[in-house]
């Protein structure tokens, strides 16, 4: 992955065969492009495909996103190597916003984790509704289970559901793939094992793969996503006017309306709900 002050010299180095002042274009080109941090859910879904050219035609900035776990995703922004972030860490956001890294977190949208499996399920989870329990009966039986591994909103949730459930995850069954969302659920599919995955990467992988949908509706697997602004003081490649513009446009009325409807006609229903404007205690979260 290229950093962000690489790709900053790189915009620059178009420029220096340039009649104009480079230090003109090269500023002006920079201003224009907005680096955005975000996890691989809201890429593998295909959600980025649609919003991106709206927010670019829109605003004239243009946007390059770079897809990691949310772990990483903040921790880029945090560093000042991006400019905005959409992520799906609420009590890590929070973190990073308490801290100063990054400002004014903002809600956008949800949707839920499902626990997802062989449809023989072999640690009988469809006998609960709920996914602490089913996350002991994976441990008890032995079940192979795979983790993204990566400190992403999935993986955090994993493991804030292997605390309550009093289990430490090791030995065989327990894989890491270390991977992002949607190739996490490829390895589980031919591991035949279990996995946790957010419901828009599991209908957008639905025809690929073999896993069903064994757990559901409970209010741990409650998703959601926050968009936060990078502040300027992480570093002086930071561009906050980039970053807030972004922000600013996923919590508008259009792009909403957008989210609102993204995914029924290919999926039957929406991958995600959208819930600018509204607090956490509003959603359950």
């Amino acid at each position: 992955m290229r950093s962000k002050i690489s790709f900053r010299i790189f915009l620059m180095g178009l420029f220096l065969a340039s009649e104009v002042p480079c230090h003109t274009l090269a500023g002006e080109a920079a201003s224009r492009s907005v680096i955005l941090s975000t996890t691989t859910s809201t890429q593998d879904s295909g959600l980025l495909d649609v919003l991106l050219p709206l927010f670019e035609k829109k605003t004239g900035h243009s946007v390059r996103p770079i897809a990691v776990g949310t772990g990483q995703a903040l921790a880029l922004a945090a560093k000042g190597e991006a400019d905005v972030t959409l992520a799906h860490a609420p009590s890590l956001e929070k973190k990073y916003v308490a801290d100063g890294k990054l400002l004014n977190r903002r809600l956008v949208m949800y949707n839920d984790f499902v626990i997802v499996g062989p449809p023989s399920d072999p640690a009988k989870i469809r006998s609960t509704r709920s996914s602490v329990e089913a996350m002991r009966l994976i441990a008890k039986n032995r079940a192979r289970f795979v983790s993204r591994g990566d400190n992403s909103g999935t993986h955090n949730l994993e493991k804030a559901l292997w605390k309550q459930a009093g289990v430490e995850p090791e030995g065989g069954w327990h894989i890491e793939s270390g991977q992002g969302m949607g190739a996490s659920l490829r390895v589980a599919n031919d591991r035949n094992a279990y996995t946790i995955a957010d419901r828009a990467t599991y209908l957008a992988f639905r025809k690929r793969i073999a896993l069903a949908v064994l757990l559901e509706g409970d209010k741990p697997l409650l998703n959601i996503y926050s968009v936060m602004e990078v502040n300027p003081a992480g570093g002086p490649g930071v561009n906050a006017a980039g970053g807030k513009a972004f922000a600013d446009f996923i919590v508008s009325s259009a792009a909403q309306a957008v989210i609102k409807t993204f995914g029924v006609e290919k999926f039957g229903r929406p991958l995600f709900v959208p819930i600018a404007g509204k607090r956490e205690e509003e959603i359950g979260g």
